[in-house]
């Protein structure tokens, strides 16, 4: 039977420590990558604890490794952190994101670029450090959102930002396919993580209404997805959008 084997292949995913991040880099370890967990260095520590606990459950091929992907060279210090302990780099998972809702009438300058510098120039940042050192054949996915295509309400900042992750990796696909680097995106639906739950209860309840298999995702609908499209399986398929959502937008 044909199955996911990613035995000797050396994965990131960035903003890991928690949520669909935590979750991709599990599903990623067991299919037999080694997993680089990226957190972002908050001054209470809590991203960094929680990734040194993942790192402990995991045990062999896994480590932590601290960057704000805002800023340029500490990305730049963590891929050269995470090729020297593991000798190489092949996927790379740009998950890290925030949300900083508000309607344009009521959005600050500081939400704007907070989210875009975050969601998206985030996403440029990675990229750019990762793809000289990402070994041929390697994958890159970038985590796109349903809210860049059907825009919800009071979401510009973040569907913009999404919307740019998604035509960034049609770009790369093309830029890196010398290498077969494969560059791709997915577009989650609503997903039962921190950031799902944090919607209204009454904005979930209309959008459930919406959803052909009359459900909210959860966080292994979308890490499975994204770990196929790191395997051989998806050799084939690249400058993609996968769209993951119950039927939801298709």
């Amino acid at each position: 039977m044909i199955g996911i084997n990613l035995n000797g292949k050396v994965a990131l995913v960035t903003g890991a420590s928690q949520g669909l991040g935590e979750t991709t880099v599990r599903r990623l370890h067991e299919a037999g990558a080694v997993v680089a967990i990226n957190y972002f260095p908050d001054r209470e520590g809590v991203h960094a604890k929680k990734a040194e606990a993942l790192v402990q459950q995991l045990g062999e091929r896994a480590g932590c490794f601290t960057a704000d992907v805002t800023e340029p060279k500490q990305v730049s210090a963590m891929i050269a952190a995470i090729v020297a302990q593991f000798g190489g780099l092949d996927i790379v998972v740009n998950n890290a994101g925030i949300l900083r809702d508000r309607t344009l009438m009521k959005m600050e300058h500081a939400d704007w670029g907070a989210v875009i510098a975050t969601n998206l120039t985030g996403v440029f940042n990675v990229c750019h450090a990762a793809a000289p050192v990402l070994r041929e054949g390697g994958r890159i996915v970038n985590i796109s959102s349903i809210a860049a295509f059907m825009g919800f309400f009071g979401q510009s900042n973040y569907a913009a930002a999404k919307a740019g992750v998604a035509a960034m990796a049609r770009v790369l696909s093309r830029e890196l396919a010398r290498r077969k680097i494969t560059v791709n995106a997915i577009a989650p639906g609503v997903v039962l993580t921190d950031m799902g739950n944090s919607i209204p209860e009454s904005a979930r309840e209309q959008m459930l209404g919406q959803i052909p298999l009359g459900r909210f995702g959860e966080p292994t609908d979308i890490a499975n997805a994204i770990t196929f499209l790191c395997s051989d399986l998806a050799s084939y398929i690249s400058g993609q959008t996968l769209h993951v959502n119950g039927g939801w937008y298709a």
